[in-house]
């Protein structure tokens, strides 16, 4: 990657504030360059659906994995990479992230189903970068856990630097975040700021509200199906319905159109949206967080959904106190498709370590360990046929370790995204004496120089100060 894509985003904010790089000018900064194709010879590849190939090389070209074997060619063009002793894995797949949004939760109605992540995509969020660094290469950015039903997902390639369009995973299908439990009744702690005493305030409340729901969306799936069946017989002077952006996605649930991704804790909580889901004849894709899932193992398989769950992440708040570091295994035993997510830009960097545990915890195989963050959220996501395993045809979006990713030690030398390269350690390393300079010359910058008397920089003109500046004479502090 050029030098200046790896900045931290600090700097790049710095830079735009003084008016030394505009937004736009970020999105559109020059591509690094990728030949079409790129050899990666003699690495041990985890395929993650065929075993472990020794002493193999994987041929990239134009985004693609176009063969898998020893002593392949390329063309003379061709960018080749020594991967001796080195380990080649597919992208790991996160099935619960939050980063790069600018905003969470639209926390002000228990139904939030018309917002959509996808219009709040921040493309220079440094902890992309961070992510690519742990091997990571696809995102499902979810909405938070305030609503019963919340808002629509986004499933992103960490193409960091680029324009947000090209982050777009395409072809995913589309989801939806629906929560249970304490996030979503808000009664643990009403007097936080921003807590409000909205309705849902109990269980049973939330329950209600989803069953609500999904019957205004039946009706309305039915007005339409009967308006457009009158168009079709040929009906005149007909007036559709009038639309309805909250009640659109719950009726591309129903249609089977749309993935419920579902926060959850409780056992009996997982059980009432499964009985909901079976009355109203849709499927919840994928459990999120589902600490106690190996309660109700057999009934989430019995129903098709996945359990997207933490490793051993408990005892944080009092739906959690239940959970069990074998929650993982027990699933992934009982038939569910099972991953172990981040929910957090700081675990998504090591969700190779998190998926590790699954060994120690449960004995599940290396390869079993390895699917909970490659093919099994990709699985949970619907785009399984292009990503999450090393197979002739699928994209390239791969991470070349210097040691097995299940070492404490590892590092990641390479993240390859469609076949070009998104992180590289070493250019990284050899681009920090200049980054150095740079952070000196920005702090020279004039809005980033001390005041007389060296006190911080004062607002500029035409801006009131806010409670963080060191305004004492204009009251903003006491």
């Amino acid at each position: 990657m050029g030098k200046r894509k790896i900045v931290a985003h600090i700097l790049l904010l710095s830079l735009i504030s003084a008016g030394l790089l505009s937004p736009t000018a970020l999105a559109q900064q020059p591509r690094p360059e990728n030949p079409s194709e790129t050899l990666i010879r003699n690495a041990t590849v985890l395929t993650i659906t065929h075993g472990t190939l020794l002493n193999t090389d994987v041929l990239l070209r134009k985004g693609k994995i176009a063969a898998i074997g020893r002593d392949l060619t390329a063309p003379a063009n061709a960018r080749v990479i020594d991967a001796t002793g080195k380990y080649l894995m597919p992208g790991i797949v996160d099935c619960h992230s939050h980063s790069m949004l600018d905003t969470v939760n639209e926390g002000t109605l228990a139904v939030t189903s018309m917002v959509r992540t996808r219009d709040v995509l921040d493309p220079t969020d440094v902890d992309l970068y961070r992510e690519l660094a742990g091997g990571v290469t696809t995102l499902n950015l979810l909405h938070g856990s305030a609503n019963p039903i919340g808002g629509l997902n986004t499933v992103v390639k960490i193409k960091y630097g680029r324009p947000i369009e090209e982050f777009l995973f395409p072809g995913a299908m589309p989801g939806i975040k629906f929560a249970l439990g304490e996030n979503v009744k808000r009664s643990s702690n009403p007097n936080l700021p921003g807590v409000t005493r909205r309705y849902p305030y109990t269980r049973m409340g939330v329950e209600e509200v989803i069953r609500d729901s999904f019957t205004r969306a039946r009706d309305y799936k039915k007005s339409w199906d009967e308006y457009n069946a009158a168009v079709k017989r040929g009906e005149k002077n007909l007036l559709p319905p009038r639309r309805d952006l909250q009640l659109e996605p719950l009726v591309e649930v129903l249609e089977g159109k749309r993935y419920v991704h579902a926060h959850s804790y409780r056992a009996d909580e997982i059980m009432m949206l499964i009985n909901i889901a079976n009355e109203f004849g849709f499927k919840v894709k994928t459990f999120q967080h589902v600490l106690e899932g190996y309660k109700v193992a057999k009934e989430i398989a019995q129903h098709g959904a996945g359990g997207s769950t933490f490793a051993d992440s408990w005892a944080y708040k009092i739906e959690a106190y239940d959970a069990i570091p074998y929650n993982t295994a027990i699933m992934a035993r009982a038939g569910i498709v099972t991953s172990v997510n981040s929910d957090s830009d700081e675990r998504a960097r090591r969700l190779n370590l998190e998926a590790a545990k699954a060994m120690r915890y449960g004995d599940l195989s290396e390869e079993e360990a390895l699917k909970l963050i490659t093919i099994n959220p990709a699985i949970q996501l619907g785009i399984q046929e292009r990503v999450g395993s090393i197979e002739v045809g699928k994209d390239a979006d791969l991470a070349i370790w210097n040691g097995h990713p299940f070492s404490v030690y590892a590092r990641v030398s390479t993240t390859f995204i469609d076949g070009d390269i998104f992180f590289d350690r070493e250019k990284d390393l050899a681009a920090r004496a200049e980054l150095t300079k740079e952070r000196a010359q920005l702090e020279q910058a004039e809005p980033n120089r001390p005041s007389a008397g060296g006190r911080p920089p004062q607002a500029p003109r035409g801006r009131r100060p806010s409670h963080d500046d060191d305004d004492v004479e204009q009251g903003e502090r006491p």
